[in-house]
């Protein structure tokens, strides 16, 4: 059965009622032990319902993790978090997959493999301007309605502003992104925004859920209801039910125009920002520019049934620079210590992270998109040489 406090945490935001996120759902994923263990306070160690906790878990179990490199710099990003787990000696038993533009059969076999194992780490998928997209039929097929990025200012890294420290969970299942674009005559072309109740509510609850238990005391809601009257006045009119549900939460709304100057002048002034699906890839971008290089973004994607996706932030490919070994390793390592903590291994993610902060600021080895000249092998060599302590 759930702890009591697991389900007082889900009930509490909603979700144990919302339709496909079942008791029984939650119960099957890893997320059924609680423990208040966090190194870093600013960073945030639940997924799940937006739980902040280390989990509890059987340190000789082997846990299978579906791996699929990607495209561009995936691999070499897939390739960094592969040693350095191995350095660790995590106990994770990779389920390597292939994931070609133009195979469906591929494509059926990674959506069975992530929901036989539940947790997959994901290089970026290049979408080319015309065919279809792998990474929205994953999200579509995975029923991966919250994207979490977590952005804040790593020490040691020059940025626009230092201290900040922001939770971006964006919609992840519709709006723009629902792939419903059509001609209606001759150079007249047509996309439609959906926007539904249920998701915009889903996900609303899902931020003030994570908001609550990781001690965070308000929440943003983005939009351009002024101008998309209907599809953002839905997503905004849900937020504000919400937030009634939470009145330990203070409430804010911010019309999209506006975020993207309030990011460059004042970004410590967010805590945690909801949005719908494009304006979330917005803030994210603009999220890796205040840190200093797409490259430094974590993020994670979680399912209605419990599955949990771990990818870079930006989601760039990098294809012109993918093979030159020049990618910056940082996000996607980080991203894998958040898949640990998921796994209920935070000794082990706490290893990876402390390693990158040596390494950080010693200012030896950096990659040039931070201003080194070191290699993502360099990089990656000199975190595990830290966790294995040579």
């Amino acid at each position: 059965m759930l702890c009591n406090r697991l389900v007082s945490t889900l009930r509490s935001a909603g979700l144990l009622s919302a339709r496909n996120f079942s008791e029984t759902a939650v119960q099957a994923s890893p997320l059924n032990k609680l423990t208040n263990v966090s190194r870093h306070s600013s960073v945030e160690r639940g997924v799940v319902g937006g739980l902040s906790s280390v989990l509890t878990a059987e340190k000789t179990k082997k846990h299978r993790v579906t791996l699929i490199h990607g495209d561009g710099v995936g691999p070499e990003l897939g390739s960094s978090v592969v040693g350095v787990f191995a350095a660790i000696d995590a106990p994770v038993e990779w389920e390597r997959l292939e994931l070609d533009s133009l195979n469906t059969d591929q494509l059926q076999e990674v959506v069975t493999s992530i929901n036989k194992n539940g947790i997959c780490f994901k290089g970026p998928l290049y979408t080319p301007p015309v065919g279809f997209s792998r990474n929205r039929t994953l999200r579509k097929s995975l029923d991966l309605f919250a994207n979490v990025v977590p952005i804040r200012s790593i020490p040691g890294i020059p940025s626009r502003h230092q201290d900040f420290d922001f939770v971006l969970i964006r919609e992840n299942s519709e709006g723009e992104y629902s792939g419903l674009e059509h001609t209606l005559a001759p150079g007249v072309v047509q996309s439609i925004k959906v926007t539904t109740r249920e998701a915009s509510l889903r996900i609303a609850r899902f931020a003030f859920g994570y908001a609550r238990a990781n001690q965070r005391t308000k929440v943003t809601a983005i939009h351009k209801a002024n101008i998309q009257k209907l599809t953002d006045g839905e997503f905004l009119d849900c937020c504000r039910t919400v937030a009634k549900e939470f009145s330990d939460i203070q409430f804010s709304e911010m019309i999209i125009d506006n975020t993207a100057m309030q990011l460059v002048m004042n970004a410590s002034q967010f805590q945690v920002v909801v949005t719908p699906n494009l304006y979330g890839n917005i803030v994210a971008n603009i999220g890796a520019g205040l840190l200093g290089s797409p490259g430094l973004l974590p993020s994670y994607n979680i399912g209605l049934r419990g599955q949990a996706l771990f990818e870079s932030g930006n989601r760039h490919v990098g294809l012109d620079i993918g093979g030159k070994n020049v990618a910056n390793p940082i996000g996607a390592l980080i991203s894998g210590a958040h898949l640990l903590r998921h796994l209920g291994l935070g000794t082990y993610a706490d290893k990876i992270e402390d390693a990158i902060d040596d390494v950080v600021s010693e200012k030896k080895v950096r990659t040039a998109d931070i201003g080194g000249n070191a290699s993502t092998t360099d990089f990656t060599k000199a975190v595990i040489d830290r966790v294995t302590g040579l």
